[in-house]
């Protein structure tokens, strides 16, 4: 179990967490891509070096940078549902249409391509945790930053536990499918997410929310936490009531 404050300050001090706001940075998340996804797993195509797909022009992207050699070591992106893309998430092309119409769809946001170099995947457990933490942090930032409300993803189920150790804990949707490989949908109301990892893991959830200034959603942050926390707790995402998964009061 990860908890450790020196661990998370560690990270701090040898990673920066980055919005890609440049050619060069969303080229270096690309090649780190396709060394993991084409050349290591080949899961995915890939050409002249990198790994991009139509919808990385409809994503935001996030990359972890190590602060001593510079080098990205991690990446993921956010995807927004466009008008520009059919279907406007990927997921809508693997999941049953019933269950993606309890989500919001103007927001949500399609976490994917959640990559880690090698090299510090084969580290140890806690390290490997660590920067995909370090990536959360990005994407809870670029979804304040999109007004997003929820998210959706196709990961690995080892990668789900993975995170749950950490009380970053989606919740399942449906069966397991084929999307380049098995993969379990998953969803999250954000602030219901990090409202269970305040509780569970409060060093982890502090380093994630930036020491909390990714809490809240900014228009809701000048409301009483105490009481908001304790709604959100007892409100944990239920995909297969009989209601749309709603963003908390």
């Amino acid at each position: 179990m990860l908890d450790g404050r020196d661990l998370i300050d560690a990270m701090r001090r040898s990673f920066a967490v980055e919005l890609v706001a440049s050619a060069e940075a969303l080229h270096a998340a690309q090649q780190l891509r396709y060394h993991v996804f084409c050349h290591e797993r080949n899961i995915l195509p890939g050409h002249d070096g990198i790994e991009c797909d139509e919808y990385d022009t409809h994503s935001r992207h996030i990359v972890l940078r190590h602060r001593g050699s510079g080098r990205v070591v991690g990446t993921a992106r956010v995807i927004t549902p466009s008008a520009g893309c059919w279907p406007r998430l990927p997921m809508q092309r693997v999941c049953d249409p019933a269950l993606l119409r309890r989500l919001p769809l103007a927001t949500t946001g399609e976490i994917s391509r959640f990559a880690v170099s090698r090299d510090r995947r084969a580290s140890d457990g806690k390290s490997d945790l660590l920067l995909r933490l370090g990536l959360m942090q990005g994407i809870l930032r670029v979804s304040r930053e999109l007004g997003l409300t929820h998210w959706c993803a196709g990961m690995e189920p080892s990668l789900l536990r993975l995170l749950r150790t950490a009380g970053v804990d989606f919740d399942p949707l449906g069966p397991l499918v084929e999307y380049h490989g098995l993969r379990q949908p998953a969803v999250a109301v954000i602030d219901h997410l990090l409202a269970a990892g305040r509780y569970e893991r409060p060093a982890i959830w502090n380093y994630v929310t930036a020491s909390g200034e990714l809490a809240h959603d900014p228009e809701t942050r000048i409301r009483d936490t105490t009481a908001t926390t304790a709604v959100k707790l007892a409100g944990l995402v239920a995909v297969a009531a009989d209601r749309p998964l709603a963003p908390a009061e």
